[in-house]
């Protein structure tokens, strides 16, 4: 479950949020408040109101059979974003990074958070809204994302096994 905080990402004036720094404040403010809330993270907005990223997860939605991410203005570029990014382009999902509202996010069909420890991890709800119909998770695309994503990872582990063995 997520829960969009009123603590924004920041620009790259005051903190760039492409790099990974040792102040983590704002990061920290909106898991503190998401947590308070009674959610598992924080989604956060970037500085003009666009959905950027979860407080320590990067965050996708599912419409109409293409998955979204945001820009990248206002997050860490990710090396699981960036897989599930490439397993969509190889497998013929259209996939897009691009601004999008939380109404968006609302009317979503699946929703999805990437990480380093859980891969992909479906969203039930945000702000308290069930996304998609309520079904079972994870829904028919995060599954199919999640199966990819597995034969990428297990095919990149057998690529860094038999250059071990010459």
């Amino acid at each position: 479950t997520l829960f969009t905080t009123h603590v924004r990402r920041a620009t790259p004036d005051t903190l760039d949020p492409k790099l990974n720094a040792h102040s983590k404040l704002n990061d920290i403010q909106a898991c503190i408040q998401a947590y308070t809330a009674g959610a598992d993270e924080a989604l956060m907005l970037d500085p003009h109101g666009f959905v950027a990223t979860c407080n320590s997860t990067h965050f996708f939605i599912v419409r109409r059979g293409e998955v979204w991410t945001s820009s990248g203005d206002y997050c860490l570029g990710g090396i699981t974003r960036s897989n599930v990014l490439q397993v969509c382009r190889e497998a013929g999902i259209p996939a897009r990074e691009k601004n999008f509202s939380l109404t968006e996010v609302y009317g979503a069909d699946e929703a999805f958070v990437t990480g380093t420890y859980a891969g992909l991890a479906p969203v039930r709800s945000v702000d308290g809204r069930t996304i998609g119909d309520g079904g079972a998770l994870p829904g028919a695309m995060v599954a199919r994302l999640q199966g990819l994503y597995r034969e990428l990872v297990m095919r990149d582990v057998a690529a860094r096994n038999s250059s071990l063995d010459r």
